[in-house]
């Protein structure tokens, strides 16, 4: 349990940081195409160094992510990741000119009480290896999150941002429990191999067109959304997991507690992008955008009121 605890935080640590750096490299190139799957807009933001840099941490948190998967539920690992939500605020307010608020600092404390009640009352991962049509389920996902991240890129930036890092955390969840539905990678017969290719695509490539554009907070609450409700909901029902006896209800509390303090810190602030030789442009640009940065919060709460 210790060892799955630490690797979760050390993925969200990766995450996080991983955001603002491929939100700053994103911006510093020419926009893409409008698509919400635009893998030119990859390429070109590859050759920045941050951009580089996020790479190699998203690659460090998705090993640490794999190993908490094998050692504690799934509801723990999504939750632990929800606050790389708290580490993109942090971070954005020193490479991106974000001044984070009192309320911001103590939306990252209850963030820290809610893994505390998870922590204390997490059980063992489940021992349920999952059935064929669970497995063909998560292929079809990931593939209609590409499908999806293609008709968002017309939306307008607060939206988009919201819809394709929503998307994006879907295609990440697809990982999360297509981890666990793994036994070998040579198993080329099982589903869940090529449901954790595609939705690790897919969510890479909408989370990069993301942040091209819009928020990088509204972002990453979309994809903190994805990437929590439904892998966790798929690991009680289908794969086991579960809580220490007599502790459910602090492992419920636990990672709304988690989960709600992460989309708190989506509430406040638009991030900005270090002044630069058009910087006059990208003020005007971001005018424009002001009445769309309260559209993508009100539809975040309309996301959220189902659960």
């Amino acid at each position: 349990m210790l060892i799955g605890m630490i690797c979760s935080l050390g993925a969200a640590v990766c995450f996080g940081t991983a955001s603002v750096l491929q939100a700053v490299a994103t911006r510093a190139v020419e926009p893409g195409s409008g698509s919400g799957v635009d893998a030119a807009l990859f390429l070109r933001a590859a050759r920045q160094w941050r951009y580089v840099l996020g790479l190699v941490l998203d690659a460090a948190g998705f090993v640490l992510q794999i190993i908490a998967l094998r050692h504690v539920p799934i509801y723990v690992v999504g939750a632990a990741l929800a606050a790389s939500l708290a580490v993109t605020a942090v971070v954005a307010s020193r490479l991106m000119a974000v001044r984070l608020s009192t309320a911001e600092w103590c939306a990252v404390g209850v963030v820290c009480a809610g893994l505390l009640m998870l922590g204390l009352s997490a059980g063992e991962e489940g021992a349920g290896t999952g059935s064929l049509a669970l497995k063909l389920g998560l292929l079809g996902v990931a593939v209609l999150v590409l499908l999806v991240g293609a008709v968002a890129g017309g939306l307008p930036d607060g939206p988009r941002a919201l819809v394709l890092g929503l998307g994006s955390g879907t295609g990440f969840g697809v990982v999360e429990v297509s981890v666990r539905l793994i036994d070998s990678v040579w198993d080329f017969a099982n589903p869940a191999l090529y449901a954790l290719l595609l939705g690790g695509a897919a969510g890479f490539l909408l989370l990069t067109s993301a942040l091209a554009r819009g928020s990088v907070t509204v972002a990453t609450a979309g994809l903190v959304l994805g990437e929590t409700i439904g892998p966790a909901l798929v690991g009680v029902v289908w794969l086991g997991d579960r809580t220490r006896e007599g502790l459910t209800w602090l492992a419920v509390t636990g990672f709304a507690v988690a989960v709600a303090g992460s989309l708190v810190l989506s509430r406040f602030g638009e991030p900005k992008s270090p002044p630069g030789p058009n910087s006059g442009r990208h003020d005007r640009r971001r005018c424009r955008r002001k009445g769309i940065s309260g559209t993508a919060r009100t539809a975040s709460v309309i996301v959220l009121s189902p659960w």
